[in-house]
């Protein structure tokens, strides 16, 4: 290889490195940039994860988190992910959960395994936050709304992983039950949730 295209490579590579491990052609500034990337992806030095995002391989093995903003654009990372991220649970995600918007529609990639949840924009937007997880900035519901989801959701996941986070939440020191019932009002589970809690004390 020339010193200009290993220069050029080790500039990509360094962009990956500061990225958290993902970049998108995008936010490469010219088309031989580009080309280079492409021909990264041949060589295998970087993973083509969707139509436009790739990961850089040498960080593949490392990485249990995504880039969230990079493979799904105003996605929020929820259910699941969040309640083991919160150590609200002990189950270990097979997926990484994600929530976006009702009616849009979304290219999934063939790696890793995403599995979307669609919601009402405004339950989307209720308690997302930023957190900066392996060095990424992740969008995911915050603590409060993480719980809330999973007593909406309770007959989908099951009344004992339910009762298994909410009694986790409520053992917290760092717990905010006035917000964890704004938000429960806000999605119409306000009395359940009294009643959970409840139980649960």
């Amino acid at each position: 290889m020339c010193e200009r295209k290993k220069k050029m490579e080790n500039n990509i590579v360094e962009k990956f490195r500061e990225n958290g491990g993902y970049l998108t052609r995008k936010e490469l500034q010219n088309g031989k940039q580009r080309y280079q990337l492409r021909r990264m992806a041949e060589e295998n030095i970087v993973k083509r994860v969707k139509p436009g995002v790739y990961l850089l391989k040498e960080l593949a093995s490392t990485k249990t988190m995504i880039d969230v903003e990079r493979i799904i654009p105003e996605g929020v990372m929820c259910y699941y992910s969040a309640w083991f991220h919160y150590g609200l649970t002990t189950q270990v995600p097979r997926f990484h959960h994600i929530a976006i918007v009702k009616n849009r529609r979304v290219t999934l990639p063939e790696f890793p395994p995403i599995q979307l949840h669609y919601w009402q924009e405004k339950y989307v937007l209720l308690g997302k936050t930023i957190q900066e997880i392996e060095g990424l900035n992740v969008p995911i519901t915050d603590l409060e709304k993480s719980v809330c989801d999973a007593v909406k959701f309770r007959t989908k996941i099951g009344m004992d992983v339910s009762a298994e986070i909410l009694r986790n939440y409520l053992a917290r020191s760092n717990r905010d039950l006035n917000k964890l019932m704004r938000y429960a009002k806000a999605m119409r589970i306000g009395t359940i949730m009294k009643t959970f809690i409840t139980i649960q004390q």
